[in-house]
């Protein structure tokens, strides 16, 4: 991981965190302090991890973390209304939409950052998110807290991105540009899908799913579905003393051409083939 990387937060958030059990509603100094640094975040002036484009790796601002988790201590409950629906919490829902489609329905939270581009239907985009231009979050597709979503990706119906506040070692989902993520997929626990990367409906990815590719039997980096693949997952058989047992993988059927734009009528062709869906 690099180390060149400077968080652009206050390092006031590395002395808060230190005295966090101490912290209340009533400490207004720390609670300004935290505020604008959550503000930060949801403006898109900072953000939890990105991809280090001279080392390929995920580097994440564990102080953009420290101030999400510190803004439960200093932030009271509060009630809300929108229409006939009620809230009480202590994270406000976002408020700044400029050149973002939210369809009624959707819901972002406040340090949540979307892009100009993102559309949103009836979907929630969590606490400390991150949403690139062009992105579509579509019906019942979940951002988990922290997740990095790039720019010109499909989150089709039902998908699920995991969060991550704890540990604060933890890294986030991180979905690269142009990814595509198939109807009800799951990508949770700090995984990767690389640019480019098209996986099909129910694909579930976790940071310790084996990756498997189809045409030479190599297995992959673990957790990461190859940039310019399409993937589904599958299942590989393992003795044990019981007998043997199919557990999920990762299986990559096709490397695309980089770059090359999704033709969702051939890949969904392709998925067909194999008994799957887009």
């Amino acid at each position: 991981m690099t180390t060149s990387f400077t968080s652009p937060l206050p390092q006031d958030i590395d002395a808060l965190w230190e005295r966090r059990t101490e912290l209340t509603p009533d400490h207004t100094e720390a609670r300004a302090t935290i505020v604008g640094a959550v503000d930060e975040l949801d403006a898109g002036k900072a953000r939890v991890a990105f991809v280090d484009p001279a080392t390929d790796e995920v580097v994440v601002d564990e102080r953009a973390k420290r101030a999400i988790l510190l803004s439960f201590k200093v932030l009271a409950m509060e009630e809300s209304a929108i229409g006939s629906f009620n809230y009480h919490d202590r994270i406000p829902l976002k408020s700044r939409l400029e050149g973002v489609r939210v369809v009624p329905g959707a819901i972002a939270r406040w340090g949540a950052y979307l892009a100009p581009g993102v559309v949103m239907m009836p979907s929630f985009v969590n606490f400390g998110a991150w949403v690139g231009s062009g992105t579509m979050v579509d019906t019942w597709a979940t951002v988990g807290s922290c997740a990095q979503v790039g720019e010109n990706v499909h989150l089709s119906g039902g998908v699920g991105v995991g969060g991550v506040l704890e540990p604060p070692q933890a890294a986030p989902v991180v979905i690269e540009n142009d990814a595509f993520l198939g109807s009800r997929s799951m990508v949770v626990e700090g995984a990767r899908v690389r640019t480019g990367a098209k996986l099909g409906a129910g694909t579930i990815l976790t940071s310790s799913t084996r990756v498997f590719d189809a045409e030479t039997g190599d297995e992959l980096p673990r957790g990461e579905a190859p940039a310019w693949s399409v993937c589904v997952t599958a299942n590989r058989v393992k003795s044990f003393p019981g007998g043997d047992f199919g557990l999920p993988c990762l299986l990559v059927l096709k490397r695309l051409h980089e770059g090359e734009e999704h033709d969702k009528l051939a890949m969904n062709a392709l998925l067909r083939e194999h008994g799957v869906n887009a």
